[in-house]
């Protein structure tokens, strides 16, 4: 199960849900990874930050042992090619989402996420919480 961006972050907030994902995750034993492209975006993320040093920490024990998914030839041409078919119909989506699911679909591994949009690529496995 790849923990997308929006999973990460909620869970680094306390959302509820997403603490409850985690906890259920890690009772039923389901292994999760990350993505490159969503280290990325949590990089993005703590220049915005009044504390950057805080969350940097709780972002840097949350990976810790975490297997992290590159975005390596084969998943960046699966991910070019999600992209270019939402273009192509009117529903693109941010680059980093298909990037995210390129290397889920390349993986074969399920995404968990709350943002809808990745209902809309064809042969991405999505969870939502």
């Amino acid at each position: 199960m790849i923990l997308e961006t929006s999973f990460v972050v909620d869970f680094l907030k306390g959302d509820e849900d997403a603490v409850s994902k985690m906890q259920s995750l890690i009772d039923e034993d389901v292994p999760y990874e990350i993505t490159t492209p969503t280290i990325f975006e949590l990089w993005g993320g703590l220049v915005n930050l009044e504390k950057p040093e805080k969350e940097l920490q709780r972002i840097t024990s949350l990976l810790e042992g975490i297997i992290i998914f590159p975005l390596d030839e084969e998943s960046a041409k699966i991910a070019g090619n999600v992209d270019g078919q939402l273009v192509k119909r009117g529903l693109k989506i941010d680059t980093e989402d298909s990037m995210i699911a390129g290397i889920a679909i390349k993986n074969n591994k399920k995404v968990l996420t709350r943002d809808k949009h990745f209902d809309r690529i064809e042969g991405l496995k999505v969870e939502e919480y």
